[in-house]
């Protein structure tokens, strides 16, 4: 089944806040092998110009993935998440998320395209502070594999 190409253009609620932790930053620079001490420690941060420490680039993906979530459970897309591959993700980062920021992601279906009897779906999401600072945005392309008996 394809993923139905009306939803494109289509833009979703903001995500619930989500707030950006020094231990969530530790956590996520650890798992990507990060080690400048910006990401760990406040006070290397706050020479550097930072408020608090700040997070790897690519922990936006965190954040990005949960307005990117209302697409996914939109009935009217009709995306089967069990055929879905990630297909590639950017980022076009404003400036670095920081410790104690309180942010939100809003989806919109940029663009939704058959290829090869697979649909491929362009995610455009914004990271914003509650208050409508621009944080990062970001874009991601799925792949909903299609039947292979159609």
């Amino acid at each position: 089944m394809a993923v139905n190409p009306e939803v494109a253009g289509r833009s979703y609620p903001p995500s619930a806040p989500y707030v950006v932790s020094r231990a969530k930053i530790a956590e996520f620079a650890k798992a990507v092998g990060a080690t400048d001490e910006v990401h760990f420690d406040p006070e290397v941060a706050r020479q550097r110009g930072y408020a608090d420490v700040i997070a790897p680039p690519t922990m936006a993906v965190m954040i990005s993935q949960q307005g990117d979530a209302n697409v996914m459970t939109d009935p009217e897309a009709g995306i089967d998440y069990s055929r879905l591959v990630h297909g590639e993700q950017g980022f076009e980062h404003h400036r670095p998320l920081v410790a104690g920021d309180e942010v939100q992601a809003t989806t919109t279906i940029e663009k939704v395209r058959q290829a090869g009897g697979h649909s491929m779906v362009t995610m455009g999401t914004e990271i914003t502070t509650v208050d409508g600072e621009l944080v990062t945005s970001a874009t991601s392309v799925v792949v909903i594999r299609g039947d292979e008996n159609a």
